[in-house]
C-alpha cells in the first residue's frame, strides 16, 4: 500500500465485450471492521457492451466524478441501457442520479428488497425498475443473456449476483471478494490473498454462514470461468480454492455447539458497524452467530432463532427517544421467548440521545437477564478504538458461553499424551502492538526461532485473543523476553481479565520501538518484528514474522521459562 498515492479509476477488458472499472483507494476507506487491515480497497463495476449495454454496480458518490470522467473518455455513456445493482447503499445515490440525468432511458436492475431501497435513495417512486425475482433474464444480444440469482442475508437482504453465459463470468457483489488495493486486476498468484478474503470472510460473511451455503448451493451448477466481486482482484486462478474454502468455513460456522442470535436496527449504518464487530468477536471466539436485521425478517424467523441460541445480543438505533418498532417487537419476543439462564448483550448507535439502548437494558434486566457485557452505547459513527472495543465485548461474551457448558461436563484427568506435551517448554514472553490508536498486549510461551536467514521466529496466537485483529501480514509488533526472577510481575499484570478496550499498559513502563508498539522497560530483551505470514492451526494462529531490531536490555539476566502439567490449556 502507498499512503501518497491518490484514488484513481483503473479500466481493463477482461472478456468479451466486458470491461472492468476499477475505482482504488489506496488507503484505508473507512472505520469498518472488513477494513481494518487498512490495505486500501477497489470498487469493482463492469461494463457489458453488446446489442444493449449494462453497467453493473457503480461506486460510490466519492467516486462519482473521476468514475463518470474515465467511463465517458472511452464509452459514450448515454447510450447505457441498463444499471445492475447487486445490493443498494445509499452512498452510491449520487453517482447512480448522475447516470440518470446522463442518461434518461436507463433502467435499474436489482432485487425486490433493493428497489424499495433504490426508491427512497433516489427520492423517486417512478423510477424505471426492473424488479428481480429469480427466474428473469435480460438480453443483452450477442450471446449475454443475464441470469439473476438472489443471493439475500440479513446485512444486504437485496443481494443479487448476475451471471452472464457467455463469458462464464458470475458477478458475485459481496461474496468472495477482499478489501486490498493494487495494480493486479486478476488473482494471479491467488495464494497471496488467501489471508485477506479469509479475514473479509470473517468479518461478513461468518454472521451469515447459513445464507452462505445456500448461495452456494444456488450457483453451484454454473459454468464458471470468473468470479467477479466488488472488491478486490477477480477470482480466475483460486476460484475453485476459494469455492471450496467458503464452503469449509461456513461448515466450521454452522457446525459449532454454541450459537448467538446477534438481533439489531440500523438507521444510518452505524449500529450494523457495532453488531459488524460484535459477530467478529463472537466468530473468532469459536461460538456461531446468527445474524438477524429485525427490518428484513419476519417475528417469526426471530422467535426461531431466539429459542435455539445459547445467547443473544439485541442491538438499536435511538430514534425520537425510542427503539424502532421493530426493536420493540424483537424485545417482547425475547421476553417471552428467552430462558433467562441465556446471557444478553445490548448495543446502540445514536446522534443526540440514547434512550434506547436503556429501554432494552432496563427491560431485559427487570426481566431477571444477566449480561455478558456491559451495555454499548455509541454516539455517531464509531471510530477504531470503539471497533475494537466492541470486537473484544463479543469475544468476552462467547468465552462466557463455552465456560459455562465447561462448568456442567466434569473434568476429566490429562492422558498421559496430554501430560507428555505439557513437558514442551517455551520462554516467557510479552507480545505488544499497536496500530493507529489500537493497542493490545498479551502474554505468550508459545514462541520460537524459526529462520536463521532472514531472522525469523513463529509465535502461537489463540484465536480469541484480543491481540489477534493486530498480528495480520504487513503488521508489526514486538516480543518481549521476560526475565527470570523478575517476570512474576508482569505475568500477573497480563494474565488478569481486561475489559473490552481496557489499556493494557495502564501503570506498565514502556518505550515506543521504532515500529511504533510499545515495548517494555523491563523485560530482559526484545526484538521488532514484522508478520510475514499465517497459517491456521486449530484453535490458533501459528505467526511467522522477521526480526527488524533488537536489543538487549539486562545482559545478566536469564530468559523466563514456562512449566507446565498438561498440553490442553496454557
Amino acid at each position: 500500500m502507498t499512503e501518497t498515492k491518490s484514488r484513481d479509476v483503473q479500466i481493463l477488458p477482461i472478456a468479451t465485450d466486458t470491461t472492468i472499472i476499477r475505482s482504488r483507494s489506496w488507503t484505508r476507506l473507512r472505520f469498518e471492521i472488513e477494513y481494518a487491515l487498512s490495505k486500501g480497497t477497489t470498487a469493482n463495476s463492469y461494463l457489458i457492451k453488446a446489442d444493449k449495454t449494462a453497467l453493473i454496480d457503480p461506486p460510490g458518490e466519492t467516486f462519482t466524478e473521476k468514475y463518470l470522467d474515465a467511463l465517458k473518455a472511452r464509452f459514450d455513456v448515454t447510450e447505457i441501457d441498463y444499471v445492475i445493482v447487486g445490493h443498494v447503499n445509499p452512498n452510491r445515490a449520487g453517482t447512480l442520479k448522475t447516470l440518470l440525468e446522463i442518461a434518461p432511458q436507463i433502467k435499474f436492475v436489482c432485487s425486490n428488497p433493493g428497489a424499495i431501497n433504490l426508491r427512497k435513495a433516489l427520492e423517486n417512486q417512478d423510477l424505471p425498475i426492473i424488479v428481480i425475482k429469480g427466474e428473469e433474464n435480460l438480453d443483452l444480444g450477442k450471446g449475454h443473456n443475464l441470469k439473476f440469482i438472489p443471493t439475500p442475508n440479513p446485512r444486504y437482504p437485496d443481494h443479487l449476483c448476475t451471471y452472464d453465459p457467455q463469458t462464464e463470468i458470475l458477478y458475485t457483489d459481496k461474496l468472495f471478494g477482499a478489501h486490498i488495493c493494487g495494480d493486479q486486476v486478476f488473482d494471479e498468484g491467488w495464494k497471496i490473498f488467501v489471508e485477506d478474503r479469509r479475514y473479509y470472510y470473517d468479518c461478513l460473511m461468518a454472521p451469515h454462514a447459513r445464507q452462505v451455503e445456500t448461495a452456494l448451493e444456488k450457483i453451484s451448477d454454473l459454468s464458471l470461468r470468473l468470479y467477479a466481486p466488488n472488491h478486490g482482484p477477480l477470482v480466475r486462478e483460486g476460484l475453485i480454492d476459494i469455492t471450496e474454502a467458503y464452503r469449509e468455513w461456513s461448515k466450521q460456522q454452522t457446525n459449532q455447539d454454541n450459537n448467538v442470535a446477534l438481533i439489531y436496527a440500523s438507521a444510518y449504518g452505524n449500529t450494523a458497524t457495532l453488531a459488524q464487530a460484535i459477530a467478529r468477536g463472537i466468530t473468532k471466539a469459536g461460538v456461531a452467530v446468527e445474524s438477524i436485521n429485525c427490518e428484513a425478517v419476519e417475528p417469526e424467523e426471530i422467535k426461531a432463532a431466539v429459542e435455539k441460541a445459547s445467547g443473544f445480543v439485541i442491538g438499536s438505533p435511538t430514534l425520537g427517544g425510542h427503539a424502532p418498532t421493530q426493536i420493540q417487537t424483537a424485545l417482547g419476543i425475547i421476553l417471552s421467548t428467552a430462558a433467562k439462564s441465556k446471557p444478553a448483550g445490548v448495543f446502540g448507535s445514536f446522534g443526540w440521545s440514547g434512550e434506547a439502548v436503556d429501554i432494552l437494558e432496563s427491560k431485559l434486566k427487570d426481566a431477571g437477564f444477566r449480561f455478558g457485557f456491559d451495555p454499548i452505547r455509541v454516539k455517531f459513527k464509531p471510530d477504531e478504538k470503539t471497533l475494537q472495543m466492541c470486537e473484544e465485548a463479543g469475544v468476552d461474551f462467547a468465552q462466557a458461553l463455552k465456560k459455562a457448558k465447561k462448568v456442567k461436563a466434569p473434568a476429566q484427568p490429562s492422558t498421559t499424551v496430554e501430560q507428555a506435551v505439557g513437558r514442551i517448554i517455551g520462554s516467557l514472553c510479552v507480545v505488544t502492538a499497536k496500530q493507529g490508536d489500537v493497542s493490545s498486549a498479551m502474554l505468550a510461551s508459545w514462541v520460537s526461532q524459526a529462520s536463521f536467514n532472514p531472522p525469523g521466529l513463529t509465535i502461537a496466537v489463540a484465536k480469541d485473543r484480543a491481540l489477534e485483529s493486530l498480528m495480520h501480514s504487513g503488521s508489526g509488533f514486538v516480543l518481549n523476553v521476560l526475565k527470570e526472577g523478575g517476570h512474576l510481575g508482569m505475568m500477573k499484570h497480563f494474565l488478569k481479565p481486561f475489559s473490552p478496550g481496557e489499556d493494557r499498559f495502564a501503570g506498565v513502563e514502556t518505550e515506543e520501538a521504532s515500529n511504533g508498539s510499545p515495548a517494555l522497560t523491563d523485560a530482559l530483551a526484545y526484538v521488532e518484528c514484522s508478520v510475514n505470514s499465517r497459517m491456521e492451526c486449530g484453535d490458533h494462529w501459528l505467526v511467522y514474522a522477521t526480526v527488524d531490531n533488537g536489543k538487549v536490555l539486562n545482559n545478566e539476566g536469564v530468559t523466563a521459562v514456562h512449566y507446565r502439567k498438561t498440553g490442553t490449556h496454557y
